[in-house]
């Protein structure tokens, strides 16, 4: 399931005015297929967040226990399809250079945002 953005850019050709609209894939509202089965190994399920600087919210049970993934930024399951698996492990490990740590404090949002997206 991918959700699609229009940009409409006006061309001018020869003093006539020529609209053209450009397919961007918006990502941030998508759950990636890797999200997806990294969730299910978890036990927990995803949904998009309402809160708009956050890609997901995840909930054990029905309850909400943690917002990731900032909306700005691309994941591992991002990577992969936009760039392949090579460019997205390098993406993955520089990541997890960054976040040192946070994938061992279970619970917690880096946790999940460690585990889910990367």
């Amino acid at each position: 399931m991918a959700y699609y953005l229009f940009k409409r850019k006006i061309k001018i050709i020869g003093g006539f005015k020529e609209t053209v609209f450009i397919k961007d894939i918006v990502f941030y509202k998508m759950i990636t297929p890797y999200t997806m089965k990294q969730a299910k190994k978890f036990g927990v399920t995803l949904k998009v967040s309402k809160d708009p600087s956050k890609k997901l919210d995840v909930f054990k049970n029905g309850v909400k226990i943690a917002s990731i993934g900032a909306k700005g930024y691309k994941d591992y399951g991002m990577y992969l399809i936009e760039k392949g698996e090579n460019y997205a492990n390098e993406r993955r490990r520089l990541y997890r250079i960054r976040h040192a740590g946070e994938g061992s404090k279970v619970g917690s949002n880096g946790y999940y945002a460690w585990h889910l997206l990367w």
